[in-house]
């Protein structure tokens, strides 16, 4: 069956481009949550023994921190793969080795079972999985935007984004079950657990992908044509890094949000707010769920609209909240913060939802997956990859948590000032259509 009727996709073609798009977002956000968590609270004492404990802890965070720096490398490489051989070529590839990666973590030995060998190779998987995260969501946009009629192309890109949120619940989702265990049995096993669940949600998206055509547009060019490595970086430089600095504000604000609220939150005082986990933890879990309804809204809308005037609006308006944010945790209570992380994901999803159709629309076919993949790892690696360390630095320099929220209203001015100089792609917007 084709996955595109003359009118656009079938009510089945949809829900499987929808699935083969979604699962490989979803996968790769869900590992990213899995293994910071895990790094912080069990590594150390499983790969990274040592006499001192926050030496351990440390160093397993580093080894996160060492994926994730390597995404912009594996953009570039399965962004190239994808725009000389195919989008479903490329996706394929990424999403078995991030998968693999993910369940291979989860049946590692420890240290005191194989000595040094443990962390090493604990490192080369990371490496591993960092490399096919770079390509994935580049590719996984790609493919649902180039299967969708034009005047839905927005609604289609939001199966990729949707992967944020939904990875991220599934991810707390399955440590705080684990986490119900007294922390000895954690340590022996349960840490495994949300690891092997990526054997699961592997076996499901390579059954997604291979029942998916190949994209029209892709098949309109001649395949296997030349595309030079680097052809984006030399023919659409400044498109490029403007693109890259729209993701810088808006990464920063959704990894303040998603990770440093939580430490905040539950640190101690002078650093923290020194409130109880679980309800902070829900009250997170209930802003991604706003955050999800809020992508699938902004998509619909962009449709409508033009990706930049719901785009404008979400950094506008994150920007403005992220001044009064801490003001809102600070009261002191896990109402109180749960209110200024659901109101923070909500306002955030009009800016992040139509993110990855908008990139799609930026870049010709020939070097569309290249200019998406670096545009959006470029800048989650500048703006994202350091925020949570630089806010916890502010508070410890200035002593008030208002410092981040100016550092974030910082980076979305750059978010805001970069798509200002970007042109508008929608087709009911440049073509007059609707």
């Amino acid at each position: 069956m084709p996955v595109l009727s003359e009118d656009g996709a079938s009510r089945a073609g949809v829900r499987r481009i929808g699935l083969a798009s979604g699962v490989g977002s979803t996968l790769e956000f869900y590992d990213f949550a899995i293994y910071g968590t895990a790094a912080a609270l069990v590594f150390g004492q499983i790969f990274f023994i040592s006499g001192d404990e926050w030496f351990g802890s440390f160093v397993g965070l580093a080894t996160f921190a060492v994926g994730f720096l390597l995404t912009p490398l594996g953009a570039l490489l399965f962004g190239w793969l994808g725009d000389r051989y195919g989008r479903r070529f490329s996706l394929q590839l990424t999403f078995v080795v991030m998968g693999s990666s993910t369940l291979l973590m989860g049946v590692l030995p420890s240290y005191l079972a194989i000595g040094i060998t443990a962390p090493l190779l604990l490192i080369a998987l990371r490496m591993l999985h960092g490399l096919a995260r770079g390509g994935e969501i580049g590719g996984a946009a790609v493919l649902a935007v180039e299967h969708a009629p034009p005047h839905r192309r927005g609604l289609y890109g939001s199966f990729a984004t949707m992967g944020s949120p939904l990875g991220q619940l599934l991810a707390n989702l399955a440590f705080a079950l684990v986490l119900l265990m007294p922390m000895q049995a954690v340590i022996a096993w349960g840490w495994r657990v949300p690891f092997l669940i990526g054997g699961f949600v592997l076996a499901l998206g390579v059954w997604a992908r291979r029942g998916i055509a190949e994209t029209p547009e892709f098949v309109a060019l001649a395949r296997g044509r030349e595309v030079p490595f680097l052809a984006v970086f030399r023919q659409d430089r400044r498109r490029l890094l403007l693109a890259a600095g729209v993701n810088l504000g808006l990464n920063a604000n959704m990894f303040i949000l998603a990770t440093f609220m939580l430490s905040y939150a539950t640190a101690a005082a002078p650093q923290g707010l020194a409130l109880p986990r679980q309800p902070i933890v829900i009250g997170s879990m209930v802003g991604l769920l706003c955050h999800a309804i809020t992508i699938v809204l902004a998509c619909w809308l962009s449709d409508r609209v033009g990706r930049k005037p719901v785009m404008i609006s979400g950094a506008v308006g994150a920007l403005v909240y992220a001044l009064v944010m801490f003001r809102i945790a600070d009261i002191g209570t896990p109402l109180a913060v749960g209110l200024a992380v659901i109101i923070g994901f909500t306002i955030g999803g009009f800016l992040w939802g139509p993110l990855l159709t908008y990139y799609s629309e930026l870049f010709t076919v020939e070097q569309r997956q290249s200019g998406v993949g670096l545009a959006f790892q470029i800048g989650s690696v500048l703006g994202g990859g350091f925020a949570p360390m630089i806010a916890n630095r502010l508070i410890a320099v200035t002593g008030s948590s208002t410092s981040v929220g100016w550092y974030i209203a910082a980076g979305l001015l750059v978010s805001l000032l970069c798509l200002l100089r970007l042109p508008e792609t929608a087709p009911a917007r440049t073509r007059g259509a609707r």
